[in-house]
């Protein structure tokens, strides 16, 4: 599948590819540790934030995956 922006769809392939690999040979083994793929992920996630802007996509009202600033803590 293209990323949102044709520049990004490289970027996203890479990410794609480093994040398969580590899931079935990390991750499912039950082994923990840093992030191998946390850098490409950046670089795709600004590549598409870009791409966003470029094409005046609507994005008010979406959430999306990562840490929030302002979420509200649980309280149970």
């Amino acid at each position: 599948m293209n990323s949102v922006g044709e520049a990004c769809t490289e970027l996203k392939r890479e990410y794609d590819q480093c994040f398969n690999r580590w899931f079935a040979e990390t991750f499912l083994k039950g082994e923990r540790g840093a992030d191998p793929c946390g850098q490409l992920f950046r670089r795709y996630q600004l590549c598409v934030q870009k791409a966003i802007k470029e094409k005046d996509i609507p994005i008010e009202g979406l959430e999306f995956m990562g840490p929030s600033k302002g979420k509200a803590e649980s309280s149970s």
